[in-house]
């Protein structure tokens, strides 16, 4: 199977296509996952964030990451709603590939140029991520 892009910022050393990635985003969006909602913009702490998001799947053993299917849902004229199945494979600690499918559900604008997104909603990512051991269990005797 060819690398795509993500993939290449998965490999060692990473090729990270930050200009792909920003521009696909709008100039400010909103993330909800099940812990809460937050509001990004599309600037420089943004693009430095991008190379460590990339570094930290890496070294959980993310060795692909691509996207085995679509939904789209036109929502009026200019704006769609677009669920993404994920397709990720992770090397586990006794060196075996593990697959871990996911959806992610974005909201995009079709205004202009090009598509951008302006929102998106995911899973539990950390918990799934736990349960599959590629991250520690969080330490809750600390929080009493």
């Amino acid at each position: 199977m060819p690398h795509t892009p993500r993939d290449n910022a998965l490999a060692d050393p990473p090729e990270i296509d930050v200009e792909a990635t920003t521009g696909a985003f709008a100039d400010c969006f909103v993330g909800a996952n099940p812990h809460g909602v937050f509001c990004g913009k599309n600037g420089e702490l943004f693009r430095a964030q991008l190379p460590a998001g990339f570094a930290f799947y890496r070294s959980i053993g993310t060795k692909s990451m691509n996207v085995g299917s679509l939904e789209v849902t036109d929502l009026d004229d200019y704006h769609l709603m677009v669920k993404v199945h994920w397709v990720s494979v992770y090397t586990n600690r006794d060196g075996s590939d593990e697959r871990i499918d996911f959806d992610n559900i974005y909201f995009v604008q079709m205004i202009g140029e090009k598509p951008r997104i302006f929102g998106y909603v995911t899973g539990d990512e950390q918990k799934l991520l736990r349960e599959r051991g590629l991250i520690p269990d969080q330490d809750t005797s600390a929080a009493r």
